[in-house]
């Protein structure tokens, strides 16, 4: 039948971004309110959610345990942690880059707070030594984005990700 051979949506996307206090400093279309609706639709028809944030939007530490907390209220399948990739043209091109240790602390909080989730070292990671994605792994980061393009960035290269799995010893399953 036509039914059995559509293709079935396992996890839909839809990232918080950041805390719901500097969400209006980054995002005017929608309201935080109407990211949190459509993520309660999307678990009402059984989907499994994908949702995350984008560190270095210029928030704030407190922003970010905001961001897990209301990240630990969703229970995500699947947590992408992006690190901001400043885009020519946009209001936050020339953003200074996230600490690492910032970044690494995120991952780690976001691991201890959500054990069952897969905790995904996302977007930004071109811009991140083998040593500092190292960091993320060794701190709860479970999975990555594999390929060479996250919609509109480039990812770090498969090779090079094939690379350091293999200096660290990692896997794919």
């Amino acid at each position: 039948s036509l039914h059995d051979a559509l293709p079935i949506l396992d996890y839909y996307n839809h990232n918080l971004d950041t805390s719901p206090a500097h969400y209006a400093q980054v995002v005017t279309t929608r309201s935080y309110q109407d990211r949190l609706d459509t993520l309660s639709a999307v678990r009402q028809a059984g989907i499994k959610v994908c949702c995350g944030g984008i560190i270095g939007l210029g928030e704030q530490q407190a922003d970010r345990a905001s961001l897990i907390a209301e990240l630990v209220k969703l229970q995500p399948e699947s947590v992408p942690i992006n690190s901001l990739v400043p885009v020519p043209g946009t209001p936050l091109a020339d953003s200074e880059p996230i600490d690492p240790f910032d970044f690494v602390r995120v991952i780690a909080v976001a691991r201890i707070t959500m054990p069952k989730s897969f905790v995904r070292l996302s977007a930004g990671r071109e811009a991140m030594s083998d040593e500092m994605q190292a960091m993320c792994f060794f701190a709860g980061a479970n999975s990555i984005f594999y390929c060479d393009k996250l919609l509109t960035t480039t990812n770090a290269g498969t090779n090079r990700d094939l690379d350091l799995f293999d200096k660290l010893g990692l896997r794919a399953i």
